[in-house]
């Protein structure tokens, strides 16, 4: 398997701490944001990963991560033991174009794609490893949600077997008028070689990008999607500015990637 980690975008949502640096190099508890899903890679057993950052501060996401060998500063303790690959991305243009971006590096092999700005209590090593010794189909990650208005959430269909996925029910998706369930779809996913094939027959949406959920969907419609229940807290960093302490803090009490 080899690793994907999505730390692009402008990240309006966290206001003029952007203009002074990528969202995913902003300090989470006492670590860089972009040091979670790193190391939650390295804890799944995966070690040749493509980081897809922005053109903006790309020049300080290679600074600080390097060829992805770190220790902690003042000693000689390993943070990450990665073989780090960097892409820039010039133009939003959806999660799925940072995935197709990943194509040569990918080389046929399986890819464990994970959201710069998604912090997990726990890195569902042994998930991930089951699903790298499957002959075939994807896997996404979901949580239980209190809005799932707000996500792209999971159908299931008789079989138990995920069927579809709707995004935003109601206001995106208008084939349902509230959420089907509430199984978000989480920013973790693993994907087949064949995922780029799927991703070169996409059409734009209507914001102009290529959407993650179109992806998902067309596996769950083959019958090809599996899931997994995220165990322990999940977050999305990139909400608000308050949000990074409440997570740090998070971080502190429970410990992060166990």
């Amino acid at each position: 398997m080899r690793g994907l980690v999505c730390a692009g975008g402008e990240a309006t949502r966290l206001g003029e701490l952007t203009r002074v640096a990528n969202k995913h190099l902003l300090p989470v508890g006492r670590w860089p944001m972009i040091y979670y899903p790193l190391q939650l890679l390295q804890r799944a057993g995966v070690r040749e990963v493509l980081v897809v950052t922005g053109k903006g501060h790309a020049g300080q996401m290679i600074d600080l991560l390097g060829d992805g060998h770190l220790t902690a500063r003042g000693s000689d303790e390993p943070l990450l033991d990665l073989d780090l690959t960097y892409k820039v991305q010039t133009r939003p243009g959806g999660i799925a174009q940072v995935v197709g971006m990943a194509r040569e590096f990918a080389r046929d092999e399986k890819l464990v794609v994970v959201l710069g700005d998604n912090i997990f209590e726990r890195a569902h090593a042994a998930e991930i490893a089951a699903w790298g010794a499957r002959d075939d189909g994807a896997l996404v990650f979901v949580k239980d949600v209190p809005d799932p208005e707000q996500f792209g959430v999971v159908v299931y269909g008789d079989d138990g077997r995920v069927a579809d996925i709707v995004e935003k029910a109601g206001v995106v998706d208008t084939r349902y008028a509230s959420p089907p369930t509430s199984h978000a779809v989480v920013g973790l996913y693993c994907y087949p070689p064949d995922v780029f094939d799927v991703i070169d027959r996409l059409e734009p949406s209507a914001r102009g990008e290529l959407e993650i959920t179109d992806v998902n969907r067309h596996y769950a419609h083959e019958g090809r999607l599996d899931v997994v229940e995220v165990d322990g807290w999940w977050e999305d960093a990139g909400k608000h500015w308050e949000h990074l302490a409440e997570i740090g803090r998070r971080v502190e009490e429970t410990g992060v990637n166990r």
